[in-house]
């Protein structure tokens, strides 16, 4: 028996044989583990998610986010755990402070907009990353198709830059001789800011308006930029998307009041806040379908094989509050098209 053995050249296991052998064994542990979703969370066996929250300021579209986790049965202390980081206007801070959160080895990190969602990708590529409402993820590196963004990035976007153009149309039908207008924009917003900026030079220059720059990079700088605005005798006024702006809209809104500039906002803070009008996303419907987007990954969805979601959701607001201050008359058309109208 033995002898047949050793004969029999089908039976004989070499070494090289055996290294072959764990090497397929091998590639199809991977092959399976690649068919896996990109984290198991949807078998955490009663274990709370982990949820991580970075924040260039603190946006108040947050609470529609926390509140759509809620409605989907997250609820902190129990089921879920947040541990968040907010830069505080400060964008420089977030590569540190998205490093700061990975230590604490979160399963999910939800990034809002640009510029937080920017610094998340590059700090990981293996932690699941959740966008809220950035601007053109496309144009800003972020993914390169919506449809399918593979590695470990999806989310939402709210398209912000291309609303510009709308405010300026805005601004024009309501003060139609405003021939001077001043821009406030963030340029320490380096990615999302370009963005805009040349978009409102695009919207200015087909509206025949000639745009006063007025620049910040800090809370502080607003006043001392308005007022040097204000010696080119402006007409009217634009503020663009930015999380730094919107978080001191009232202020700012007082400033123009006070100059007597009638001024468009970006989204409904502005308006609310006293602004003559605002024209935006609604960026509250993109946090609730990020929310949406963090539950699909805890349950075990691939974040690379989730599309990244549009919304295509416009809110277009008077205050007509502010008008009367300003002794201005807006036109029956755009009060008809208003989506909310301050009284």
């Amino acid at each position: 028996m033995r002898r047949h053995r050793e004969r029999d050249p089908g039976w004989r296991v070499t070494a090289r044989d055996a290294g072959y052998a764990r090497r397929i064994v091998l590639r199809a542990a991977v092959a399976a583990l690649g068919s896996l979703p990109f984290a198991v969370l949807g078998q955490r066996e009663g274990k709370p998610l982990k949820l991580a929250l970075l924040l260039p300021a603190d946006v108040h579209f947050e609470a529609a986010f926390r509140e759509q986790l809620a409605k989907l049965g997250y609820v902190e202390g129990r089921n879920l755990v947040i541990d968040r980081r907010s830069a505080n206007s400060d964008f420089s801070r977030l590569p540190a402070l998205a490093a700061e959160l990975l230590r604490g080895e979160p399963d999910i990190l939800a990034a809002f907009v640009t510029q937080a969602s920017i610094a998340a990708r590059q700090a990981t590529s293996s932690v699941p990353v959740v966008m809220v409402a950035v601007s053109d993820p496309v144009a800003s590196g972020l993914v390169t198709n919506l449809a399918r963004p593979g590695g470990n990035l999806t989310g939402t976007a709210a398209v912000q830059a291309v609303v510009v153009g709308k405010q300026f149309e805005l601004l024009r039908e309501i003060v139609p001789g405003a021939s001077r207008v001043v821009t406030l924009w963030n340029s320490a917003n380096t990615v999302f800011q370009a963005q805009a900026i040349g978009r409102a030079r695009a919207a200015a220059e087909s509206l025949h308006i000639r745009l006063v720059i007025a620049e910040v990079r800090k809370v502080e700088d607003i006043e001392p930029a308005l007022a040097r605005a204000a010696s080119e005798r402006p007409d009217a006024a634009i503020v663009l998307p930015d999380p730094l702006l919107v978080t001191n809209a009232k202020r700012i809104a007082e400033l123009f009041v006070a100059r007597r500039l009638p001024a468009v906002g970006s989204g409904r803070n502005y308006a609310e806040a006293g602004l003559l009008a605002s024209y935006g996303p609604d960026l509250a419907e993109a946090a609730r379908r990020a929310a949406d987007v963090v539950h699909r990954i805890a349950q075990g969805k691939r974040p690379g094989e989730i599309p990244v979601e549009v919304v295509g959701k416009f809110e277009r607001i008077v205050n007509l509050r502010t008008a009367a201050t300003l002794g201005i008359t807006v036109p029956p058309g755009v009060l008809a098209r208003a989506d909310e109208v301050i009284r």
